[in-house]
């Protein structure tokens, strides 16, 4: 903008907004990287570079490219249109280079183009293959663009075929450059892979082979899924876990063995856009690059047989459905979901009986803008309780229809759901969605009273979720924990800055965690006393400090360690007491429950964040090394041997989902450090009522020995909902708990169904 006002335009100007552009593409803001590619066109225009130059060929088809990501079809027809104009006058072989593009073939099938883009396909196929040779992903990309219309012709045997030659090739090719430095290049390689995917597991869908058609869509589904869970997991993170100097020096020659690879790759594709092409070369350098590739496959199978646990957390195989039996116990079924931009879907696996299957009517975006509307009653922004939106029963039934319905064959007849799921559905619940139509009355005698009415299918089935099935089997797989176990640690109430922790140390009125709330005021009128949550958006520069404090949270540790009758002096650590050193200096594999009530974070909120952590007392504060963030990398090298790991400040609904990806990763390097289940929560928690509910968990766990992880957390819901309610200094109820704001915000992720 700067450079704008000064009318200072010059190429490089126009290489930083590109750059700038990639950037947001990697991060899926395509809307932004939409305008600064404009922004560039508009500096080439400017200063009269022609759109009949290279570069700005180059920017308008990314452009068209963008919008294709976006689904703005006739925009990208129009910018398609543009650079056909601007390059019409080049020579063939210049002008292919433009016009045999993945999203330019994407937006001629999304305008109804698709002998266009049929044609175009076949030709960038024979390119592809001549360039490259058929098992290099960009060949399979072309073979798989061609797959995607010999779909949409109606042409499904000959669609099937190409579909079963692309797939495996670029599965393997997506793995193989998973730590590819190029983070364009990698997301723009997960967009082709997934709109390949996704149009041939619809077309498995309605193939109507029976249940080997489902399964495999299952296995794809449940691969494809599973590329951005495993993203959380960079190499370096991996890395920092190897103890043993066998392991350690297995990782070092795989990891040198990709760069390699990757830069092969890259000396590959200059020699084949060279204008003075040396077959030889060529040919030495594909030579070199499937050497490479057999070497890493040697090394990669090694690790597998020595260490399979290790190549479990880096490279998890997809388990199939007669595996994910196995793993479940009678009662349990899993829902597994898959929502795609072009095409959704849904199976229920039960313990026995056949799999059920179903397309399912809504895109990825189309779910987000169902749950976005539901979460406005769970975050709602409001200061008193009367303020409290009304849920959307009618809405949330929708999504059941929507969602459960088609599958009710698999699932309805056991007791506890599993759910593994892509995109917004993670910021959601299952157990509040209403089973059957329902209406809240409007005017109620008591506050909320009338959401006991609702069927939710909390009433009937515990809910638990897992990042992936292969993580299921995983945390199946795991030994009891040692019995001589402590019941508990925990670590909250962080002080983020010198200034909250002199605040902190100020002589107050201590709160009673026994649960009896404070004098009532006004009915209807009570403040709706919440936990801060991160409020970042917007900020250029984000420290530590600037994270708000959880005072409650202190409360509710002391709770969850009476409940099971642990000494509160002895097994709590607040304040400057949380901090990195005291986590990594204790024994934790002495515990059942580890607890942590902070702020969890994810890449990019705070200055020089990086990957997913825990926030805890600044060093300032605590007197101890380090950086006051307990990150994924160092939780991956804990020592764990927990029933539970409770995040009670962990909003996994936090922003645009960020909250849900920091679940992902914080909770993958958890299961690898040695848990069994986390507890995590979906909003910013009602204090009292939160309190309460975690309390009444861990209270049923310790009473009854047999009931499940989500069994109690079932049933402290519905007792949360079922019961009295806040109620006044008299034992008045003020308002009850069955909104689902106050029953609903805690979800187990992992082993919800054994002790």
């Amino acid at each position: 903008t700067r450079l704008k006002a000064q009318g200072k335009y010059n190429p490089l100007t126009t290489q930083f907004v590109m750059g700038l552009a990639g950037i947001l593409i990697e991060q899926g803001r395509y809307g932004d990287a939409e305008k600064l590619i404009r922004s560039a066109l508009d500096i080439q225009r400017t200063v009269g570079i022609g759109d009949d130059s290279q570069y700005s060929a180059q920017i308008i088809s990314q452009l068209g490219a963008v919008l294709t990501f976006q689904n703005k079809v006739p925009e990208a027809a129009r910018a398609y249109a543009e650079l056909d104009k601007a390059i019409a006058k080049w020579e063939p072989k210049r002008r292919e280079v433009l016009e045999l593009s993945g999203s330019r073939i994407t937006a001629l099938y999304a305008s109804g183009q698709i002998e266009a883009g049929l044609a175009a396909a076949q030709e960038l196929v024979k390119r592809e293959v001549s360039r490259v040779g058929e098992r290099h992903f960009d060949a399979a990309a072309a073979r798989g663009a061609l797959a995607r219309g010999l779909a949409l012709a109606g042409r499904d045997a000959d669609a099937a075929r190409e579909f079963k030659a692309a797939i495996p090739i670029l599965m393997a090719a997506q793995r193989e450059n998973a730590d590819d430095d190029d983070e364009t290049v990698s997301a723009a390689r997960s967009q082709r892979l997934q709109a390949i995917v996704e149009t041939y597991i619809g077309l498995l869908a309605k193939s109507g082979d029976g249940g080997q058609a489902s399964l495999e869509a299952f296995a794809l589904a449940d691969a494809i899924r599973g590329q951005s869970v495993q993203k959380a997991l960079s190499a370096s993170s991996a890395r920092s876990v190897v103890k043993d100097p066998a392991l350690a020096e297995l990782v070092r020659k795989e990891q040198d063995l990709g760069k390699q690879i990757n830069a092969q790759l890259g000396g590959l594709n200059n020699a084949l856009s060279s204008n003075t092409r040396d077959e030889s070369v060529v040919s030495a350098t594909k030579a070199s690059i499937d050497k490479l590739r057999v070497d890493r496959s040697k090394v990669r199978e090694d690790i597998a047989k020595r260490f399979p646990s290790y190549a479990e957390l880096i490279d998890p195989k997809p388990p199939t459905v007669e595996q994910i039996r196995e793993a479940l116990v009678q009662g349990e079924a899993m829902l597994s979901f898959y929502f795609g931009r072009s095409g959704s879907f849904v199976w229920a696996v039960p313990k026995d009986g056949p799999v059920a299957f179903a397309s399912i009517n809504a895109s990825s975006g189309d779910i987000e803008s169902k749950v976005r509307k539901l979460r406005e009653a769970l975050e709602p922004n409001a200061a008193m309780i009367s303020d409290i939106p009304a849920f959307d029963v009618a809405l949330g039934h929708e999504l059941y229809s929507l969602l459960l319905k088609p599958v009710e064959a698999g699932w309805k007849q056991s007791k506890n759901l599993i759910v593994v799921t892509n995109g917004a559905l993670g910021l959601l619940p299952l157990s509040l969605l209403p089973t059957a139509p329902a209406q809240v009355e409007a005017n109620e005698d008591v506050l909320f009273a009338s959401y006991r009415k609702v069927p939710w299918l909390a009433r009937t089935h515990a809910v638990t979720m897992v990042p992936s099935s292969a993580a299921l089997r995983t945390l199946r797989n795991l030994p009891p924990g040692k019995p001589e176990r402590s019941e508990l640690i925990a670590f909250g109430d962080p002080h983020f800055s010198t200034e909250q922790h002199d605040e902190a140390m100020k002589p107050v009125k201590l709160a009673d965690a026994s649960g009896g709330p404070p004098a009532s005021v006004a009915t209807r009128g009570v403040p709706l006393q919440r936990r801060n949550s991160p409020k970042l958006d917007g900020v250029d520069s984000a420290e530590l400090a600037l994270l708000p404090r959880l005072p409650d949270t202190a409360d509710e540790l002391k709770s969850i360690a009476l409940a099971l009758q642990a000494d509160p002096s002895k097994v709590l650590n607040l304040g400057k007491e949380a901090n990195e050193k005291k986590v990594k200096t204790t024994d934790l594999s002495g515990f059942k429950v580890l607890a942590f009530a902070t702020h969890g974070l994810v890449p990019g909120e705070l200055n020089g964040l990086t990957q997913p952590a825990l926030a805890l007392s600044a060093p300032a504060v605590s007197g101890a090394e380090g950086d006051g963030l307990l990150t994924m990398e160092e939780i991956l090298a804990l020592k764990l041997d927990a029933d539970w790991v409770v995040l009670s400040a962990c909003n996994t609904g936090a922003g645009s989902g960020a909250g849900a990806e920091a679940a992902s990763g914080l909770g993958r390097a958890f299961f690898y450090a040695g848990t069994r289940a986390l507890l995590v929560t979906n909003w910013s928690v009602h204090s009292q009522s939160a309190r309460e509910l975690v309390t009444d968990l861990f209270k049923r766990q310790a009473v009854d020995r047999g009931v499940t992880r989500g069994e109690a957390l079932r049933q402290a819901m519905m007792a949360t909902l079922d019961g009295p309610g806040y109620m006044d200094a008299s034992g008045k109820t003020e308002f009850a708990y069955a909104h689902p704001l106050f029953w609903a915000p805690y979800t187990i992720i992992g082993d919800g169904g054994r002790r």
